[in-house]
This record gives structure tokens, C-alpha cells and sequence, in this order.
């Protein structure tokens, strides 16, 4: 799944040419691109006609397009009761395309407007792990089935304090605790190890010993990383992770950790070791990034790690 620097490339090109804009027609060509929508495609398409999309919004790795009152300006007539949930999964994209451009091969949703603009809203999945569903919203503004997920790095109200004090108090690794979407959101495979490699934390480093310093250097460098790969429209290995507009992302030429196994730390010149981890994958480097250790009790040794 799409991390939160190519979710937010992704809702900033939405929130640029379909916001504001009545939705015409909705046809679904794959059942299974809708099927957590549970009153099915039908349902799906119908409750979606005549309605306006607002401002596109973005928690962590989740987007969703609130769906405005037919027929009122942008942000009248209240706040929205539903939005539509797009779940991206490995390979799902939402692409602007003109219309008279031909169907991509595994295009499952399209979109129409009532205006004259050009362009027409498509979901496309080849894996077809994605999807779109309509869900109310809850006051705050969120789908009520992602309320549970926490704000993420880059959000202003992200409280730095509580995130170091749920560090200190669960029995549970440095990664395992960034990955945690309740704790903190946004942050998946990539930009952990990144992270990681720019504070010089090992991945299995118990978060209680983390002290509120090195807490908070560790969350800025996962703010540096992330404000980083958006500035190049973040991490493509393949074609599969694209912009609205089909271009991909570029960082995946400057990371310093992930995919780099046997090629030499940026740092210290040491071969970067890929280890297996909760069935994924975990880049470090092994002399900047040691385990930590306790003190050994009466010797005044430092610690294995720092």
C-alpha cells in the first residue's frame, strides 16, 4: 500500500481537478473494486450522481472525497454526511484522463461530471486489492470506519507528547510502534527504515528505552523523509505507483537504506544487511545501526546501541 507521501501526491492532484466538481455518471466495471461498499455497485453508482465533490482529504495513508449537498457551492449547506473512501491497496490509481482517452486495461470505475472541464475521474487496479466505498463521516470530518487511525507525522494538531509517552509505555519495537496506524499514521515499510537509518536506531530497539530526545529526533526524521520524497512525488519501484496524472515518483533514487541490501552505507561504508521481518523486509546498517543491549549491572559498560 501507498505510503503517505504518494497518498498526498495523489490528493493534491484529485483536490486540483475534481473538487468542486458534480458527479454525472458512475460506471463500474469490476464488482470487486466496490465491494466494500456493502449495498453493492448499484447502490454505489446511484448514491454518487448529482452529488459535489469537496476538498479531497487525507489521514495517513487514507484519502476520501467528501461528498457535498446537490447543486450547493463548494463548502455550503453544512458539512458533509458521506464520503467516498478510496482504498489504493498494491495497485490501485485514480487517474484524471480526457475521456476520449482509451480505457487502461484494468480499469474498474469511471467517473463523469456534469461540467464542461475536461476530464473524467478513473480507478484503476490491476491487483485488484483496492477499492472505493461510500461511508458516513463523523464530526470531525472522517470516515467512520477509519476513526480509529491516528494523525499522521506532517498533520499540525500530531501530538509529539502523547507520541513519546505511547512509545515509553508499550512493550513493543521501534518499527512495530512506527507501523502502528492507531499510534501513529502514515509511516509503512519504506520510510521506517529510512527513518530508522537517519536516526541510527535498529529496528528491534524496545521503544521503552527510548528517551523524549531521542523520540523526538527519530519523528523528525520520519517528517524529513516523508517532506522529502513529496518533493520529488514520492517513491515509484514500479509502474504501478503513478500521480493522477500517470508520471511517477522519483525518491526511490535517494533512499539510503530500503532495496540498497549489499550496497555500501552512505554513512560508514558498511554493506547494508536485509533481514526478514514480519513477512516483510528490514534494511539497516549493521555498524550504524546496532542492537541495543542493556548495561551489563555492575561493570559500567555502555550499551550495544544508542
Amino acid at each position: 500500500m501507498p505510503e503517505l507521501p504518494e497518498v498526498e501526491v495523489v490528493r493534491r492532484g484529485l483536490d486540483r481537478w475534481v473538487a468542486g466538481r458534480t458527479v454525472e455518471a458512475v460506471t463500474v466495471l469490476h464488482p470487486r473494486a466496490v465491494r466494500r461498499h456493502v449495498a453493492g455497485p448499484t447502490d454505489f453508482a446511484a448514491r454518487l450522481v448529482g452529488r459535489r465533490l469537496d476538498a479531497v482529504e487525507r489521514r495517513g495513508k487514507y484519502l476520501w472525497l467528501p461528498l457535498g449537498p446537490p447543486g450547493t457551492a463548494p463548502g455550503g449547506a453544512g458539512p458533509p454526511e458521506f464520503a467516498v473512501l478510496a482504498h489504493l491497496g498494491m495497485s490501485g490509481q485514480l487517474l484524471v484522463q480526457p475521456a476520449a482517452a482509451p480505457d487502461e486495461r484494468h480499469l474498474r470505475v469511471r467517473v463523469t461530471f456534469a461540467d464542461e472541464a475536461e476530464g473524467e475521474l478513473r480507478f484503476v487496479d490491476q491487483r485488484t486489492f483496492g477499492g472505493l466505498s461510500l461511508h458516513p463521516v463523523t464530526a470531525e470530518g472522517l470516515p467512520e470506519v477509519i476513526a480509529h487511525i491516528a494523525r499522521d507525522p506532517l498533520d499540525p494538531a500530531f501530538d509529539e507528547a502523547a507520541f513519546h509517552a505511547a512509545l515509553r509505555a508499550r512493550r513493543t519495537t521501534v518499527k512495530r510502534a512506527l507501523l502502528d496506524q492507531s499510534l501513529i499514521s502514515g509511516v509503512g515499510n519504506i520510510y521506517a527504515d529510512e527513518a530508522l537509518w537517519r536516526s541510527r536506531l535498529h529496528y528491534d530497539r524496545p521503544t521503552a528505552t527510548l528517551t523524549r530526545a531521542r523520540s523526538s529526533e527519530l519523528l523528525g526524521h520520519v517528517r524529513d523523509v516523508m517532506n522529502a520524497a513529496l518533493a520529488v512525488g514520492g517513491t515509484s519501484f514500479d509502474s504501478l505507483y503513478v500521480n493522477v496524472n500517470g508520471e511517477s515518483g522519483y525518491f526511490d533514487r535517494s533512499l539510503d537504506a530500503y532495496g540498497r541490501e549489499d550496497e555500501p552505507c552512505r554513512r560508514c561504508g558498511a554493506p547494508i544487511r536485509r533481514r526478514p521481518w514480519m513477512n516483510r523486509s528490514s534494511y539497516h546498517c549493521p555498524r550504524c545501526q546496532r542492537p541495543w543491549r542493556p548495561r551489563t549491572a555492575g561493570a559500567g559498560a555502555g550499551r550495544v546501541g544508542q
